[in-house]
């Protein structure tokens, strides 16, 4: 049986997924850096890329605890640290800062590849860099399913819904890319804009709750 708190759960586990991994801000550079070649190798880069990025960041959820308490940081700092870091993205986001840092490395990804392109006349391998790394599991995502787990660690039914809810995010992300070639027309500048900048303000309420949690967590109180 769903409950209240299982739906809170994945409410905030899929606003925080999904304005970090950004599928409809990935759609523009997902198109850039595979633009000139075939359908066949779009569709391949985009499973390839997605089920890479999906593997570094289930791997992370499943034992970024573990990984932590090795490096002597605790779960309340770590709470703290990605609540920063996820702040800093949403101040991006609102002011319409990370699009353009995106545009500008996708473009600079995009003559790479044509220039090896000219080279071996073959489509390079744009999975796992930069598709499926950084851009799908970046250190914002990854920082996103290891403060998201941490925060459900006593209850295997939340944790569960996390991860049910990161596949959701991603297949969403999945579709898009398949669907490139078909929405590289729909959609426009502007709509994309608008999603990002709403999203920023939803991303920095979470991160500030992130701190929050971790400051009550780190001080008892």
């Amino acid at each position: 049986m769903i409950t209240p708190a299982v739906l809170d759960v994945a409410l905030t586990a899929f606003v925080t997924l999904f304005v970090i991994i950004d599928p409809l801000g990935l759609l523009p550079i997902f198109i850039s850096v595979t633009k000139g070649t075939t359908l066949s190798h779009q569709r391949r880069m985009a499973i390839k890329g997605t089920l890479i990025g999906g593997a570094m960041l289930l791997f992370f959820a499943l034992l970024g605890d573990k990984f932590l308490a090795l490096l002597g940081v605790s779960l309340p700092s770590f709470r703290i640290a990605g609540g920063a870091m996820l702040f800093l993205m949403a101040l991006e986001m609102v002011f319409d800062k990370r699009s353009k840092r995106r545009e500008s490395s996708a473009e600079s990804m995009r003559d790479e590849i044509k220039a090896h392109e000219n080279e071996h006349h073959a489509f390079d391998d744009v999975s796992v860099f930069p598709l499926s790394i950084p851009l799908i599991s970046g250190p914002g995502a990854i920082s996103s399913i290891m403060l998201l787990m941490s925060a459900n660690r006593d209850n295997l039914v939340h944790q569960g819904t996390v991860l049910l809810v990161l596949g959701v995010v991603l297949l969403i992300t999945l579709i898009l890319f398949l669907l490139a070639p078909r929405l590289e027309k729909l959609m426009g500048v502007t709509f994309t804009q608008i999603v990002s900048r709403v999203l920023g303000v939803i991303l920095g309420a979470l991160a500030i709750q992130y701190i929050v949690d971790g400051i009550k967590l780190s001080f008892a109180i």
